[in-house]
């Protein structure tokens, strides 16, 4: 049973709460990535398609998908700190309420209030495009809050990595393809799959690295239940079905030749996966968890620059 917030010690400040450093670290900049990468992946599919482009639908697209990011890992933080997750030992960027002094509610505050200028911006881009995008984007929210918080956290089954991909994969790339577009295809679906994969793996090397500290606190991520060994088999299997799948899109003549061009990210996923390798202490692998998420960002990007050379040529 986890503890409740009130029984929780008072957090000692050990630094200045308007450090920004502490701030931007509040945000896990690691997995941002997964946050910008499908917008550029969903608009350069669209502009592939040969759709007009609107920078300020993009731009609005990029900074709620952004802020969507920011507040889900504050409520993690949040949620964490009150299920007695997070201590001062904590490993990683996690746990500044409890390293920092930072108010729990202070935290809470602000994940809502990025909540809210999301919204703001959903409102413009369903404006411009369609109300049925209102929907979605709630839903994705809602998804959001409930990873880590609710009665029944997402975080704490083996499905935190098939949500991760499919609602900041998969659904950010088709919405940032139907802003541009107006339509969603088929082509397109297809090609979000390996960048679903890629989010999701981010959420899979986070859980490897606190799978023990998961397990005393009653979590049945995916790492716990396959083991720590499978699930880094697991991890390099979902980034090399990445590859491979690009590789059946152009064979099956769904996607251009140049997107073979993703395959210059190999190394950075090499090591990824054998960062994990033998390692059992949270802070032996951070560097892995870090590659993890770079496989993600250069993947997307050297996609996307795929998609636009397509284009041109």
């Amino acid at each position: 049973m986890h503890t409740h917030l009130d029984t929780q010690p008072t957090p000692l400040v050990k630094n200045k709460k308007d450090n920004w450093r502490v701030w931007w670290q509040l945000t896990r900049p690691h997995t941002l990535t997964a946050g910008f990468v499908p917008v550029l992946v969903g608009t350069a599919l669209a502009l592939n398609d040969e759709a007009s482009f609107h920078l300020p639908v993009f731009i609005c697209m990029m900074i709620a998908t952004l802020f969507i990011q920011m507040a889900t890992n504050m409520f993690n933080e949040y949620y964490d700190f009150k299920r007695g997750l997070d201590n001062e030992n904590s490993i990683g960027i996690g746990g500044a309420i409890v390293r920092e002094g930072i108010s729990p509610q202070t935290v809470l505050n602000i994940a809502l209030s990025l909540y809210g200028l999301s919204i703001l911006l959903g409102v413009y881009i369903c404006i411009v495009s369609s109300w049925w995008l209102a929907l979605i984007g709630l839903v994705c929210m809602a998804v959001g809050y409930l990873y880590t918080g609710g009665p029944f956290p997402i975080a704490y089954t083996p499905f935190g990595e098939l949500f991760a991909g499919l609602f900041m994969g998969i659904f950010i790339i088709l919405i940032s393809f139907y802003i541009q577009a107006g339509y969603v295809t088929s082509d397109a679906v297809l090609i979000s799959i390996p960048v679903a994969l890629l989010v999701g793996a981010i959420n899979l090397a986070n859980n490897i690295r606190d799978l023990d500290g998961d397990k005393k606190n009653g979590r049945k991520t995916l790492a716990i239940l396959c083991g720590r060994k499978n699930a880094v088999i697991v991890l390099g299997s979902m980034m090399a079905v990445s590859y491979l799948w690009i590789i059946l899109l152009i064979s099956s003549g769904l996607a251009s030749p140049w997107l073979l061009i993703v395959f210059l990210s190999i190394p950075k996923a090499i090591k990824a996966t054998k960062g994990f390798i033998g390692k059992t202490q949270p802070l032996q692998m951070m560097p892995a968890m870090k590659a993890t998420a770079q496989t993600n960002t250069i993947f997307g990007f050297l996609l996307s620059i795929g998609l636009f050379i397509s284009y041109f040529m």
